[in-house]
């Protein structure tokens, strides 16, 4: 027979650990054809149209991100992008420039991040003194609240009067003028007033997306919210239009958004919505057999739901409220928001694992996490497993405060843990505003991945971008060391939570690619599809201190090249 590519002289990483022996890999007609030694590879594989010398560095399975909003990063890459940026000055300056670059009516874009501002949230003064006279809607790094200037609350008619929604609030001065920032389901305040995103907007977006994540080694993901949420359409369609087109080259799912509104009496209706959905996604080539509910917040601006109080409320005059100014709240918030009440989680949770659903749970606070863990302990005895029958890969992602009482649960339930393992470290929002609201006691069950590892939970890992960095290197580094590698003077987060590199790049690869349900990939053996990614190095030969410093050489896709790069670091 002969190969389509060979690999060899190299080290293979096969989805769960260094292969003892091989070191050569040969692909045919978009599979894996040998795994050996280059001798074993040749004599079973013949000549190769296209050989690769590894030169001692890893081959390792195509990344699996299981957790990425990537239409919203590619579009947020192609508008006023703030992702990458730190400090004020670079932000603001950035701002001013793409105001000055454009003549759109409306300044949209967003990846703001709070430590850049005092107290964490942003005014609208801000904005005001660059951008007077057009509107201005940056959404920021999480998504979950947005920045604006005057003129977009003026277009928008939020005033001093407005009331907050029941699922989020607005920033206010000391006089109840709105300050500047949105968060949660107050966003939609203005965000209802933005030019429509395009399905030109949509593609463009998802197109940069996909190169820019095949540039980091990512060869499938999962969309984290297919719906209307924060200002942005359904993409679906967009997903649909690239994979008829033979344009989608990774291999991408989807999530199903569960809105905020659901309620016990619609819940038949979403499910049988989801149903037409998922058929008509999976014949264009998309699979969509997951859905979306997000539990919580996040803690930043006491969203996130908690067992106990915050330690500061949140109160109107509260001179150290968010922003250092004063914060309106309600009477039930020291404890964060719960998106959904808890018959209604029950009862969508149930309905959707029993019409063959995964369900993808945002879960931040100790308290989301238990009614998540409830709400999946409830499914598991009304819709009992049968032979042969679905079994929910049922999963939660983030996972930062974790009571220690619900960690066995985990594997008790077979809920997997999606990690997004950069977060787990001492950076300035962690240490200027999550520790300060939730205290040390808290603070010490955060991100415990070898605690969840070691009771028996499966484990797969997503970078949530844009809220970060979708290059799972970062991800791995800090998963292995606990700290981050930009705040190298912090002490580790929590140290006897790391997981080992072995670990980290297992659930990165295999990890992820069976919760997405890709059950042919994630691992390097003989008639698996050849999702593959030729590393700079062999980052089992690095200090791990150094882990974040390794690159992507080559990714292929289905036997295909997605990128490449030549020595002078450009894409061949």
């Amino acid at each position: 027979m002969g190969a389509d590519w060979i690999f060899h002289s190299g080290r293979i990483f096969d989805g769960r650990q260094l292969h003892p022996t091989a070191t050569a890999v040969a692909v045919a007609d978009g599979r894996i054809a040998a795994v050996g030694s280059d001798a074993e590879v040749r004599a079973a594989a013949g000549t190769a149209a296209e050989t690769v010398d590894l030169a001692g560095r890893l081959l390792t399975p195509g990344f699996t991100d299981a957790h990425v909003h990537a239409v919203y990063g590619g579009v947020e890459r192609l508008g006023c992008d703030l992702s990458e940026l730190s400090g004020l000055d670079a932000v603001l300056d950035r701002v001013r420039t793409y105001a000055a670059s454009t003549d759109r009516p409306w300044i949209a874009g967003g990846g703001w991040h709070k430590a850049d501002f005092p107290g964490g949230y942003p005014t609208r003064g801000l904005l005001d003194a660059i951008v007077s006279d057009r509107p201005v809607y940056l959404i920021n790094a999480d998504h979950h609240s947005a920045w604006v200037n005057s003129r977009a609350l003026e277009l928008a008619g939020v005033d001093a009067a407005t009331p907050d929604p029941e699922d989020g609030w607005v920033e206010r001065e000391a006089d109840g003028r709105p300050a500047g920032t949105l968060h949660e389901g107050a966003m939609d305040l203005v965000n209802c007033f933005l030019p429509p995103v395009t399905a030109e907007d949509l593609e463009a977006g998802l197109l940069e997306a996909q190169r820019y994540l095949h540039s980091v080694g990512v060869t499938g993901w999962q969309e984290a919210i297919l719906g209307d949420y924060a200002g942005y359409p359904d993409a679906s369609s967009i997903y649909r239009s690239l994979a008829r087109r033979g344009l989608l080259t990774g291999r991408a799912s989807g999530a199903l958004w569960v809105p905020r509104s659901t309620t016990t009496e619609n819940v038949a209706e979403l499910v049988a919505d989801f149903n037409e959905r998922r058929r008509s996604n999976s014949e264009a080539g998309f699979s969509t057999t997951s859905a979306k509910i997000m539990v919580d917040g996040v803690p930043e601006n006491r969203t996130a739901a908690m067992l106990d109080p915050y330690l500061r409320p949140c109160r109107c005059g509260d001179p150290d409220g968010p922003g250092g100014h004063a914060v309106q709240a309600k009477e039930d918030d020291t404890r964060g928001l719960l998106y959904l009440p808890e018959e209604v989680l029950n009862k969508v949770s149930a309905a959707l694992d029993a019409a063959g659903f995964d369900l993808h749970m945002h879960v931040i606070g100790d308290r989301a996490v238990r009614r998540g863990l409830d709400a999946v302990e409830h499914l598991r005895a009304g819709n009992p497993r049968t032979p042969g029958g679905f079994r929910g890969r049922h999963h939660m992602a983030h996972l930062q405060i974790v009571h220690p009482q619900d960690v066995a649960r985990f594997a008790a339930l077979e809920v997997t843990v999606n990690a997004q393992a950069l977060w787990a470290c001492n950076d300035d929002q962690m240490l200027q505003m999550t520790v300060p609201l939730i205290g040390d006691t808290r603070a010490g069950w955060q991100y415990p991945f070898h605690s969840l590892l070691a009771g028996g939970a499966r484990m797969a890992m997503g970078s949530d971008w844009p809220v970060s960095t979708p290059d799972p290197w970062q991800a791995i580094h800090v998963a292995v060391n606990r700290a981050h590698p930009a705040h190298p003077d912090a002490p580790p987060l929590l140290p006897s939570e790391a997981v080992t590199l072995q670990t980290a790049l297992s659930a990165y690869t295999a990890g992820s690619a069976w919760l997405n349900r890709h059950d042919d990939g994630g691992a390097i053996l003989p008639g698996l599809a050849a999702d593959l990614v030729v590393l700079d190095v062999d980052p089992f030969l690095l200090d791990q201190a150094d882990l974040h410093t390794v690159g992507t050489a080559l990714t292929m896709a289905n036997g295909q090249v997605v990128h490449a790069r030549t020595r002078s670091g450009a894409v061949a």
